[in-house]
């Protein structure tokens, strides 16, 4: 990994990043590579000095690894996405699907398998923190604040879903970007590698089954009512389709 000029530490534009890694070595390496990259950069090597580093300054990024001591990085993504809104990358070992499945279904944003090039890792931190931009200030399209369906309201500039009681629904990153794809392009079908290219652009594995996870999750949250019509509909052998009719406000 070679050095590059790192840039001032105290430009309030700097993302602040938690590196979560038992492998002490491994974080000293990753914190360097990323502070030269322009990054903030806190480092921790389990749940207690997770927490005690979340509490010091609330990451924009956590990366999170599943194997930790304790507590497994799965059930730390799940108590980070139930208390705050940030982005979580998890790291995976080679060839450990179910993990990075129960990942996506716990909320993380993005995963990446071990052994893994730290330029792989950086590309993937500037696609997630992009999207986690794009998504607050609506800057892909400042038109479209808020989407109205089913008596649902999307709020794109804000990153907030509203049910028709008006009760805020938690989205991650990766929902949020899946709900808005669905929303804007309603009634049509979508294949499972289109929404992952308008979803998560470039920056994706062809990695079918995060698709599908990110769905069930979006449908447990959008369809409580069982009886009631399913807004995202399975098309054999064809991908999604969003069912409801979409107003832009």
């Amino acid at each position: 990994m070679g050095a590059t000029n790192p840039h001032p530490a105290a430009s309030p534009t700097v993302s602040h990043l938690l590196l979560v890694d038992d492998d002490v070595e491994v974080l000293a390496l990753l914190q360097k590579f990323l502070e030269q990259h322009g990054y903030s950069v806190a480092v921790a090597t389990g749940g207690p000095s997770l927490w005690r580093a979340v509490k010091r300054r609330l990451p924009d990024l956590v990366i999170l690894d599943v194997m930790l001591p304790g507590e497994s990085g799965l059930v730390l993504c799940q108590q980070l996405r139930a208390r705050h809104s940030v982005a979580v990358i998890m790291l995976t070992a080679m060839g450990e699907l179910s993990d990075r499945v129960v990942g996506l279904e716990l909320g993380a944003d993005d995963y990446l398998t071990k052994p893994f090039d730290a330029r792989e890792l950086l590309a993937r931190v500037r696609a997630v923190l992009r999207r986690v931009s794009e998504a607050v200030t609506g800057s892909n399209d400042a038109a479209r604040a808020v989407l109205e369906f089913a008596s649902w309201q999307l709020d794109v500039t804000r990153r907030e879903l509203r049910s028709p009681e008006k009760v805020m629904i938690p989205l991650s990153t990766g929902e949020f970007e899946l709900l808005l794809v669905f929303a804007e392009h309603p009634r049509r079908v979508l294949t499972r590698q289109q929404l992952l290219d308008m979803a998560r652009g470039e920056a994706h594995d062809a990695f079918d089954r995060s698709i599908d996870v990110q769905v069930s999750r979006l449908r447990r949250k959008l369809e409580a009512d069982l009886h009631s019509e399913p807004m995202i509909r399975t098309i054999r052998n064809g991908g999604y389709l969003f069912s409801p009719s979409v107003v832009r406000r």
